[in-house]
């Protein structure tokens, strides 16, 4: 990650190379695209866009970019992320840590103490990135969020989507981001666990990857039904991971 540049994106070119690394990411069909114009007002309307470039001054290249927009609900401001897109040859570099921690000083800056997004439960990394590497917290899920998608990496499944919700003021927020260890951490009560050939499943079509996701969305729902919170992913020796799901702590929001 050394040498990258990273920025506040204001320009209509700098939108435009968010659209066409959005395209490289997802592969969405024309319908599903974010245009330029989407990027323009997050930035206009109190939300941001932020870019990572690399390469020498006069040629740099976009290589990730992380776009939030302003959001109200029950009496509280706060800010939705809609994407975080990164060049494959720059993933797993902790780029994309950056513009979340970035993403993070703003929301401080301006007094809000949630920042939310949507995930792929599904997503093994993804779950891990958010849960483990942020200290975000999953309580909601929500069938098919988007409708149907044209992009690859949904397999053809349902858009079932949870919610992250980074609380970035939280004392389980700071004690994550410090790499310290959380205070209940071994008090997990429900496991939901994933295996590492989803991502295969989901690329070939086999049936096996929409039974899994009719599992964890039972499992899920379940869980959150009953009060508990998903705070914890374990990664697992042969590639698949596990939610590890707790009773709701005040440390986790405040």
């Amino acid at each position: 990650m050394s040498g990258l540049r990273f920025a506040r994106l204001t320009t209509n070119d700098e939108f435009d190379a968010c659209v066409r690394l959005q395209a490289e990411t997802w592969k969405y069909s024309a319908g599903e695209m974010f245009p330029g114009r989407a990027f323009l007002l997050a930035e206009r309307l109190g939300g941001h866009v932020l870019g990572a470039f690399d390469g020498a001054a006069g040629d740099e290249e976009l290589v990730a970019f992380n776009v939030a927009y302003p959001g109200y609900r029950d009496g509280m401001s706060y800010l939705h992320s809609q994407m975080l897109a990164v060049m494959p040859a720059y993933r797993n570099s902790g780029v994309g840590r950056a513009l979340k921690l970035q993403q993070r000083e703003i929301a401080l800056e301006q007094g809000i103490d949630l920042i939310e997004w949507t995930y792929d439960p599904l997503e093994i990394k993804n779950a891990f990135f958010n849960i483990e590497r942020l200290g975000a917290v999953s309580r909601r899920y929500v069938r098919d969020f988007y409708g149907p998608s044209s992009s690859p990496l949904q397999g053809g499944l349902p858009t079932d989507r949870l919610y992250a919700e980074w609380w970035v003021r939280s004392e389980r927020v700071t004690q994550v981001l410090a790499g310290l260890p959380e205070v209940g951490r071994d008090d997990r009560t429900v496991a939901v666990a994933l295996p590492g050939e989803i991502y295969r499943w989901k690329q070939e079509g086999d049936g096996r990857a929409a039974e899994t996701q009719a599992r964890v969305r039972e499992e899920l729902e379940a869980a959150f039904a009953g009060g508990l919170v998903a705070t914890g992913y374990v990664r697992l020796k042969d590639g698949g991971g596990a939610y590890r799901l707790t009773e709701a702590r005040r440390d986790f929001y405040e």
